[in-house]
């Protein structure tokens, strides 16, 4: 069943002391946000084959994510992935074909909507990041909202590129992590999201 209004309107609450790591990453990624590149959907489009082929049947959707996939944005050099799966709890079903396909598991995040995280960020191979979810995961449609409402938001895409950059430069110059950079653009998001929400009736 996927995920309800009032679920998708729900805050979270960020819990990092329940993250259960798994291992870690080869190869941190750049927080560096570059300007648009036309190579990005044909990346997706390699990744999305190779989840297919080791997962076949047990995929209800994949999803390109994040900024590399709203054509004209700024973003870092990361393809994000929603992978939705009937079960994200059901890890025996698809750990070993995912890293068999060479994403790596990294983390599981049962507090938040069963998340699961793979990456791929091997030398020399670009930096993937898969988001494992279930069916009813409000984070996956909150995304798909989120993307939606930037590519038909003129205003709102040049907002968030503009924050995007300046969070990169703030954390790059303090020495922060890749979740100080998130953290920065929080509020931003909110206030975007705040407004994909209302244009779709789900608050007044």
């Amino acid at each position: 069943m996927p995920a309800t209004v009032a679920q998708i309107l729900a805050p979270y609450e960020d819990k990092p002391e329940l993250v259960e790591r798994v291992a870690s990453r080869t190869v941190n990624p750049s927080i560096a946000i570059l300007e648009p590149n036309p190579e990005w959907p044909q990346r997706f489009k390699e990744v999305k084959e190779r989840i297919q082929k080791a997962l076949g049947a047990l995929i209800l959707d994949i999803a390109h994510a994040g900024s590399t996939s709203v054509p004209g944005l700024p973003a870092k050099d990361i393809i994000d992935v929603d992978l939705t799966l009937e079960d994200a709890t059901d890890e025996a079903s698809y750990v070993k074909p995912l890293e068999e396909a060479g994403f790596r598991f990294l983390l599981r995040e049962p507090q938040w909507h069963q998340h699961r995280f793979f990456v791929e960020n091997w030398p020399k191979a670009y930096h993937v990041n898969v988001h494992v979810w279930g069916p009813d995961s409000p984070e996956a449609a909150r995304h798909r909202i989120f993307r939606d409402w930037l590519l038909k938001t003129p205003a709102d895409l040049e907002l968030y590129a503009k924050v995007k950059r300046e969070a990169a430069e703030e954390t790059a110059v303090a020495g922060d992590s890749m979740m100080d950079y998130t953290r920065r653009k929080e509020k931003t998001i909110d206030e975007i999201l705040g407004r994909a929400f209302r244009d779709l009736g789900y608050i007044e």
